[in-house]
């Protein structure tokens, strides 16, 4: 499948006055322009004309390929926001055109985000031009446009989902096997990216080149050595030097968990039988604190079930507004525990999106320990404890779930919604011990892995999942947007 950029913007002197908008059609892979397109509107508004420079650029990229998928970016927060649901549509003038613009693809493939007025100046010149050419008399032309070129060259900023990764790759295996996808254009059609740079980007492992999801770089912090093993309050096992022996996966248990790595973890041998479409992304989310979380106290699937606290409340509200900034997220799962579902109701409704349960998300169950702290649960039960420490398939006193067990729960569960979510981002809400794992199977670690970790409250991380098997970790434990 093939990926466009939408770049679109529209302009009225007056406002209402002499309006004109510009639109601009580009390889998501490449950064290369496919198609220009601008008109003078005649008097209209500002938001009208943005509206009309939107359908224009959908409506040509459609012509490229009504099969592709679509990452739009404009500097208007009223289309953006409008366009993604979550602001009504009131102006009578800007239905029917939003509605124009919703039919152009399929909602799922269709992404938007908003962008500063000063990345969005390739549409923004070709507005002004075609009201120029307005004011003149005439018609505007891409024959003597000067817009492309005015416009200072700049690395394309990918699509905010993976989907760009993903076509890089498939630009530079069609170059380095003598292929390729040069779209026509009824316009000016530009050539394929270099050879030369495909092969590079080829060799180069293009799904880590880049963070395709769009999210921030990674900034976890310096490690908290006192943080404790509360695998729902400071994380598990996080920063506390724990002796796990190497050499424990004898058990049928690890023996599972080793296949659930290995089903996304092991790459296929050699480029050619490799599906490099657009993955299913997963961003990982971490609820907000709850009253335990400050404690570090062990807060699992059988324990009192917590809502959140005031500050975790809080928590889930910048971690939305984050996330409504990007306009990457497309859906929204979370565990049934109502610490998720409460920070996901959050985010999901500032997103404009509904909340799906996925049982397979929940954290595990800490028997006799839900409730107490590290120390505690060493001072009562130290031998458990022990083995606990040692081995993935041991469980916690009084019949709780082991490491094992949990890995392959959150592994079907990981398989379930990477069918359900092919090619789109959906943001997981979910506990410490699932995210870990997500990470430890896509990274194809250890069990012993889960205690190198520290995961915080309200963290995000991401996981992107490839039709060919392999998995590409893309964050972790990013809580830049709490600060």
């Amino acid at each position: 499948m093939r990926e466009f950029i939408v770049e679109a913007d529209g302009g009225s002197r007056g406002n209402p006055g002499p309006a004109g908008y510009g639109a601009v059609v580009s390889d998501a892979a490449t950064g290369e322009t496919l198609v220009e397109a601008a008109e003078y509107l005649g008097v209209a508004t500002n938001n009208v004309a943005e509206y009309r420079g939107l359908v224009a650029g959908l409506n040509a990229a459609r012509e490229l390929d009504p099969e592709a998928r679509v990452h739009v970016r404009m500097d208007s927060k009223l289309v953006i926001e409008q366009m993604t649901g979550r602001w009504k549509i009131k102006h009578p003038a800007m239905k029917p055109l939003a509605a124009e613009a919703a039919r152009a693809f399929p909602r799922e493939r269709v992404t938007y985000e908003w962008i500063p007025r000063e990345r969005n100046k390739h549409a923004d010149r070709l507005a002004n031009e075609a009201m120029d050419a307005g004011k003149r008399g005439e018609t505007w032309s891409p024959a003597t446009s000067r817009a492309d070129l005015d416009t200072p060259p700049a690395a394309p900023a990918p699509p905010a989902d993976a989907a760009a990764g993903a076509a890089r790759v498939r630009v530079a295996l069609a170059s380095a096997s003598g292929g390729g996808d040069v779209a026509e254009s009824r316009t000016s059609v530009r050539g394929s990216a270099p050879s030369g740079r495909a092969r590079a980007l080829a060799q180069g492992a293009a799904r880590a080149e880049d963070s395709a999801t769009g999210e921030p770089a990674t900034d976890t912090g310096p490690t908290s050595a006192g943080s404790g093993l509360a695998p729902d309050a400071a994380g598990a096992g996080a920063g506390t030097g724990a002796e796990s022996a190497a050499g424990t996966e004898s058990g049928s248990g690890a023996d599972a968990d080793r296949r659930a790595a290995q089903a996304v973890a092991t790459p296929s041998a050699g480029w050619a039988p490799a599906d490099m479409g657009a993955p299913a992304t997963f961003v990982l989310l971490r609820h907000g604190e709850t009253p335990l979380t400050p404690q570090k106290r062990f807060s699992g699937s059988g324990g009192s079930d917590p809502s959140l606290s005031d500050a975790g409340r809080e928590q889930a509200e910048r971690v939305a507004e984050f996330l409504a900034r990007r306009g990457t997220v497309q859906a929204v799962v979370a565990s049934p525990l109502a610490r998720t579902r409460e920070t996901a109701g959050i985010v999901a409704a500032r997103l404009g999106l509904d909340v799906d349960v996925e049982d397979g998300l929940r954290e595990t169950d800490f028997g006799a320990w839900e409730g107490l702290t590290f120390g505690e649960v060493r001072e009562r039960h130290p031998d458990d404890l022990n083995a606990w420490l040692s081995s993935p398939d041991a469980e916690p006193t009084g019949g709780g779930e082991s490491f094992a067990a949990t890995a392959a729960r959150v592994a079907a569960a990981r398989d379930r919604l990477i069918a359900a979510y092919a090619g789109r981002t959906v943001l997981l809400v979910t506990h410490v011990t699932p995210i870990k794992t997500f990470i430890r199977l896509a990274l194809g670690a250890p069990p012993e892995a889960l205690f190198r970790m520290e995961l915080s409250a309200a963290s995000l991380s991401a996981v992107a999942y490839y039709a060919d098997g392999n998995a590409s970790v893309r964050l972790f434990n990013d809580t830049s947007h709490l600060r």
